[in-house]
């Protein structure tokens, strides 16, 4: 379909709630969306694409037609949007992208020996599952913790079929096991033990340690000095166990945080398991930087629950989200609790969502390269200007003292890093009061003077002017390229009270804050200082030059050569001043010397 059909096709959708499928050429789905009001939503790609960011410009460049199905409610059109979303995985949408699932510990108490094993998901079987965790390395730690804690067997053998058949194994003469394959072991208290083994994956690690510190008492009194020994490395290794907070209490962590952070190419979607005020783990994923982070967050929360089927009884989140209360009737019909939604306001509840983002954060700048922040700083400023990336930055500055030595000087910045090869600096002419516009009427006229002429050096066009002042100094570099027939993207930096540039100002004077972004103000802050440090640099350097040669500058007999001899024998103009006659022959003819002495003592009589 064209474009014009694919605008047609959307204004003719119903105002209904449902559910937006976009496919390609070949007929694959690329993104799956929800909407309230069908018409309203998907006519918004098929607008004005210049509106759009890159990414959904992109796909939607991509979008052959589409399929919507219209829904009963708006509760059945997010079912239908996870559902589809899961199904097809479609190439625009945020994905988890660990999707084997997320695995529980399984315990059966009916067994006689009852062993303690790792699978993916809960089975309807009578077994009690606990988790699930958060990754299968994790798991895998507490199974083991519990099961050297508690000396359970990890061998495949089977109970009771092969209890007395063949010799313990190595597990047993390493204290590992308990050799509960020996003829004359005790079911009874086989079954005591995963019943300690249950209590801690149900986080009750209390009342196991009590439990095992009065068998550990009895066993002292009756002089069983062996068993008591133990059981006291038991007790030990359950405490170490609850301080360690390997283990999820109940079925999952009472309290879920979700964090969001992002740099300038990453971003981190993160959530913090709590358990009676505990942080028990870390879930995160990274992705690049989404168009609506709301919208980011939404769909990971439901990508992220839904395949675990389970809920904690809190969820805090960092910013609201539009469909919050139905996400949490949905999880409730899959999983049986309602969470608690909230976005804290103050308070502990809040520093847990300062934690959860910072946890985020770091997890984004961990995983974004130079060269991505640098692209990511040039895609925000981009968006703030209102064009595309700047690849190509030229900056200028004026810099004089009281109208001497006016110089101006030209960085270049691309992809966001200075390309000090293409520095260039100006020496102001036929110009002597100081007059910043005039001076940057003319550096800018001259360097775009050799652009239009192709000169080597010149002949890069800058996909963005940044002029060192304000209004005034912006439209001085406009008129000065009028003049040659050019027309390019040009803003003044506007500073602070600390000199720092706080905004960006259009010549038609509308400015753009950009102190709140840190990213763009730390680059914009760089390029500013850049700036103004060459062109100090050379206007320190001409001014030195002249000070330094002005004073002897029209003494009769003293030409460049004897200037320099001066200067290296004397070290200073101030001393040259101070120089006696005498020491003045020793480095010149007798009458260029006494031109020198009476030049710096014209009112005294020399002979």
């Amino acid at each position: 379909m064209t474009f014009d059909e694919l605008k047609d096709k959307a204004l003719s959708l119903p105002y209904a709630p449902g559910v937006y499928i976009m496919r390609d050429k070949n007929d694959k789905v690329i993104y799956v969306g929800k909407a309230k009001k069908l018409k309203n939503r998907v006519s918004q790609y098929f607008q004005s694409t210049a509106a759009h960011t890159p990414k959904t410009r992109l796909m939607v460049s991509h979008i052959d037609h589409f399929d919507v199905i219209v829904a009963a409610s708006e509760f059945e059109a997010l079912v239908l949007e996870c559902s589809l979303i899961k199904r097809y995985m479609p190439k625009y949408n945020i994905l988890l992208k660990d999707d084997k699932g997320y695995p529980y510990l399984r315990l059966d108490m009916r067994e006689i020996y009852p062993r303690i094993t790792m699978v993916s998901k809960i089975a309807d079987d009578g077994a009690g599952y606990y988790g699930p965790y958060g990754s299968r390395g994790v798991t895998q730690d507490v199974m083991e913790a519990i099961r050297l804690m508690l000396k359970m067997p990890g061998c495949k053998r089977e109970f009771p079929r092969d209890i007395g058949k063949d010799r313990p194994c190595l597990n047993y003469h390493m204290n590992q096991c308990a050799g509960w394959c020996r003829e004359g072991t005790s079911a009874t208290e086989y079954r005591k033990i995963a019943e300690q083994a249950r209590q801690l994956l149900m986080g009750n690690y209390k009342t196991v340690a009590e439990e095992i510190r009065k068998q550990m008492l009895e066993a002292a009194e009756n002089l069983e000095f062996e068993l008591a020994a133990s059981l006291r490395d038991r007790l030990t290794a359950v405490e170490n166990l609850g301080k360690k907070q390997l283990v999820t209490a109940g079925t999952l962590a009472d309290t879920d945080v979700i964090g969001y952070g992002q740099t300038e190419a990453k971003a981190c979607f993160a959530v913090l398991h709590f358990s009676g005020g505990n942080l028990l783990d870390k879930d995160y994923e990274v992705f690049s930087v989404p168009d609506d982070k709301e919208a980011a967050v939404s769909s990971l929360l439901k990508q992220y629950y839904l395949s675990r089927g389970m809920a904690p009884r809190r969820v805090l989140l960092p910013f609201g989200i539009d469909d919050s209360e139905l996400f949490a009737r949905l999880l409730e019909q899959q999983s049986g609790r309602k969470p608690h939604i909230r976005v804290p306001q103050r308070g502990d509840n809040l520093r847990l969502v300062e934690l959860a983002c910072k946890n985020a954060y770091e997890e984004a700048e961990r995983v974004t390269s130079r060269e991505e922040k640098n692209l990511g700083t040039l895609n925000l400023l981009g968006k703030m200007l209102a064009m595309e990336p700047p690849r190509r930055i030229e900056s200028f500055d004026i810099s004089n003292i009281s109208g001497t030595d006016i110089v101006a000087s030209m960085v270049v910045f691309e992809d966001g890093k200075p390309k000090k090869r293409d520095y260039k600096r100006f020496k102001i002419e036929a110009l002597t009061n100081q007059d910043d516009y005039e001076s940057m009427r003319q550096v800018v006229r001259r360097r775009f003077s050799h652009y239009r002429d192709g000169d080597a050096g010149f002949d890069q066009a800058p996909d963005l002017l940044l002029i060192d002042g304000g209004v005034a100094h912006a439209n001085a570099a406009v008129e000065a390229l009028a003049q040659l027939g050019l027309t390019m993207t040009v803003f003044g930096m506007v500073k602070d009270d600390r000199h720092r540039t706080r905004a960006l100002v259009t010549p038609e004077g509308q400015e753009i804050a950009i102190d709140a972004n840190q990213s763009v103000f730390a680059f914009i802050g760089t390029i500013q200082e850049e700036t103004h440090r060459f062109a100090i640099t050379y206007h320190r350097q001409l001014r030195s030059k002249r000070l330094r040669y002005s004073e002897l500058d029209g003494i009769p007999g003293i030409g460049p050569k004897r200037k320099q001899d001066l200067l290296k024998a004397f070290k200073s103009l101030t001393a040259i001043g101070q120089a006696s006659l005498y020491d003045l022959e020793r480095h010149l003819p007798r009458d260029a010397a006494l031109n020198v002495y009476k030049h710096f003592h014209p009112t005294e009589e020399t002979q």
